[in-house]
């Protein structure tokens, strides 16, 4: 199996909320917008699906639950696009988990939830490329230095 993912899929309770949050609140363009599914190109060649929860559950054949125990995350290019991301989930409705502020590893981070509950971390690591089309360059650190 390839080491790839290309599509997430968010299990919603209310896709017309969660169209309008991810559409008009953060300003995102849907690639396909349908009455029963909404599909964004997330960069990368990712898509993020958004399905209601109950057609979720009915297309998996298991109980699908709101805002399960992942976090999705956007690396931006500097901390004053994190600390933009996180304004603008604000007055989207996002409930803020934690304010932009330093982090551990030497970056700058924050998470809010969507109105599902689904976690985002919006964050800036220095030692990490952003390109336009938003490609992230991880750099490999050798343990030994």
């Amino acid at each position: 199996m390839n080491q790839q993912l290309s599509m997430v899929t968010l299990g919603v309770g209310d896709l017309a909320t969660s169209r309008r949050f991810y559409s008009e609140g953060l300003g995102w363009t849907p690639l396909l917008d349908l009455d029963e599914i909404v599909f964004y190109q997330v960069g990368n060649g990712l898509a993020l699906a958004l399905f209601p929860l109950s057609d979720l559950a009915a297309d998996t054949g298991a109980p699908a639950t709101p805002g399960t125990p992942f976090t999705l995350a956007q690396n931006l290019g500097s901390p004053a696009e994190v600390d933009t991301a996180v304004d603008r989930a604000r007055e989207a409705g996002a409930k803020i988990l934690k304010e932009p502020r330093r982090a551990a590893f030497g970056g700058y981070h924050a998470y809010f939830a969507d109105p599902d509950g689904h976690r985002w971390e919006v964050c800036h690591n220095p030692g990490w490329s952003v390109s336009e089309d938003g490609t992230v360059r991880l750099t490999a650190v050798d343990p030994e230095s």
